[in-house]
């Protein structure tokens, strides 16, 4: 009880606050509105407001930055919902600033002692003032305490930030069931979902051995790649507080001059990048989910090179198929099938017709081909496609949050470098090596000779199932199951460690059992 009347006071403070920006019921929308929520424009002071003649979206991000660091996080995941907030509040979202003032370096260093249980000095030869600083951490340059000195960074915690954050979190998950109960769209968009995403993404930023993990695996996975790097984690100076990685010599994407001054191609990087993140997402389902031009450097070797891995995507091998045929049928400008897909994926209910959907698609898609990303508005082609989600009753789903979020800035970041980049060109290789591998010829003959090993393997263990199948029924028929007690022992401790595939076997034999029952009955 005492923890749901705290929700609501940050929730009426929050709204307060919107208001005072005019950003709560924003008086661009208040003539449309019913006489209720007009009134409760006023309750909240509506009139009392700082908007002046600020467009709608700036007021809003104005607002989110002063509620602090949970609501900053919050609206850079509602600017890739512009269904929900509609095209130029979604736009201006996107620039929200996820930055604030950096805090003491003593805190600092007084959190890194803290947590490794050691004076800094015997972790760090130099430790040096704040380069950086966000609503989560801030990042210090520093050398390690070595025979040989490396450059690293260190990444730091704001002190308290779990807090923080677990209070906002709780208010907006009060938030999201009070909207479910009260409004259809609210359950349509899956509000609920979206906050349980947003709370279990927010968790992994908050420890950041989640995001040395993160960095280490996607080093793993992109080992291969000579165009991408990973900064390497310095494990021994890593703990849920701080985060150490190797220092990075490059340059900003957000510099393109510089990049080009430097002897590098950006149209060449802006390839690079995009094919970077189509890879991460469909050949392994991990992806960089940051990938903002701060996030991303160019090294001397022309590699990219990305930094900063608190927030990740995974698509699981379902949704990956699902990205790759809709892309590969867009590609092919093949609408019916991409609708074939949406349906196959359970995505569109049934009663809606494939045709008119694809139909849909097409006035998506048509306008798309021989345009390069200059002449076509990311935001206005994703607006047409949540109006499509929504007019063909399609839930949300939590896996694409991210990598819609992930593709708008990438795109972005390739358009800086490249005014006449073509995503749709860039893309088509990596997308078709994938079709070729998961649907073409090749992994239909993987897929068969997979099943085959499975086939060949039942039928090497049926005779001795059948075989435990028969004795088991022989001892049911002669009165039921006898077990020595020292037995009954052994098979109470072997519980204890069972595994997943002793719990397997147990109910295949019982499924045998089973069925030489029923066919005695029979």
């Amino acid at each position: 009880m005492f923890r749901t009347l705290r929700d609501i006071a940050r929730l009426i403070h929050a709204a307060r606050v919107l208001a005072r920006y005019d950003a709560l019921i924003p008086r661009e929308y208040a003539s449309r509105l019913p006489m209720s929520m007009r009134c409760a424009r006023l309750a909240f002071g509506g009139l009392r407001t700082q908007s002046g003649s600020t467009p709608a979206g700036e007021r809003l991000a104005r607002a989110l930055e002063g509620l602090g660091p949970a609501y900053i996080k919050l609206g850079q995941a509602l600017a890739t919902r512009p269904d929900i907030i509609g095209d130029e509040v979604a736009q201006a979202l996107e620039c929200l600033q996820d930055r604030l003032p950096p805090f003491e370096t003593d805190v600092a260093r007084a959190e890194v002692a803290s947590d490794f249980a050691r004076p800094l000095e015997m972790l760090f030869a130099t430790f040096s003032e704040p380069i950086a600083a966000a609503s989560i951490a801030q990042v210090h340059p520093a050398e390690t305490k070595e025979e040989a000195p490396r450059r690293v960074a260190v990444k730091i915690l704001r002190p308290n930030i779990e807090m923080v954050f677990a209070r906002d979190l709780s208010a907006f998950a009060l938030a999201a069931r009070i909207a479910e109960r009260l409004w259809p769209e609210a359950r349509r968009l899956r509000a609920k979902a979206v906050v349980d995403t947003f709370a279990h993404s927010v968790a992994i930023e908050l420890d950041l051995r989640m995001e040395a993990a993160a960095a280490s695996e996607l080093a793993e996975l992109m080992g291969a790649d000579e165009h991408f790097r990973v900064p390497a984690v310095d494990w021994q100076r890593t703990s849920s507080h701080v985060l150490t990685t190797e220092w990075v010599d490059g340059v900003a994407l957000r510099e393109p001059a510089a990049i080009e001054a430097a002897g590098h191609d950006p149209k060449r990087v802006a390839v690079l990048l995009i094919r970077a993140f189509l890879t991460q997402a469909l050949r392994d389902g991990f992806f960089h989910a940051d990938m903002h031009p701060g996030n991303l450097f160019i090294d001397a070797q022309g590699r990219l090179v990305a930094v900063d891995f608190g927030i990740m995507g995974r698509l699981d091998p379902a949704m990956r198929r699902f990205m790759a045929e809709t892309l590969a049928g867009f590609l092919e400008r093949d609408y019916r099938r991409v609708a074939n897909v949406h349906y196959d994926a359970g995505f569109v209910p049934r009663n809606h017709p494939p045709e008119l959907f694809a139909q849909a698609l097409r006035a998506i898609g048509e306008p798309v081909f021989g345009r390069t990303v200059r002449d076509v508005s990311m935001a206005r082609l994703l607006q047409q496609l949540f109006d499509t989600t929504k007019r063909f009753d399609m839930e949300l789903q939590p896996q694409l949050v991210l990598l819609q979020k992930t593709m708008v800035v990438v795109e972005g970041v390739a358009r800086t470098l490249d005014p006449e980049f073509d995503i749709w060109e860039a893309s088509r290789p990596v997308v078709e090596r994938w079709m070729l591998e998961h649907v073409g010829p090749q992994a239909q003959l993987r897929d068969a000779a997979e099943s085959m090993t499975a086939l060949r393997k039942l039928a090497h263990d049926l005779p001795q199932l059948l075989r435990d199948a028969e004795a088991v029924s022989a001892m049911l028929a002669a009165g039921g199951v006898r077990l020595h007690p020292e037995t009954v022992r052994e098979l109470a401790n072997a519980q204890l460690v069972q595994t997943r595939h002793a719990r397997l076997a147990f109910w295949v034999t019982a499924a045998g059992v089973l069925a030489m029952l029923a066919a005695r009955l029979l």
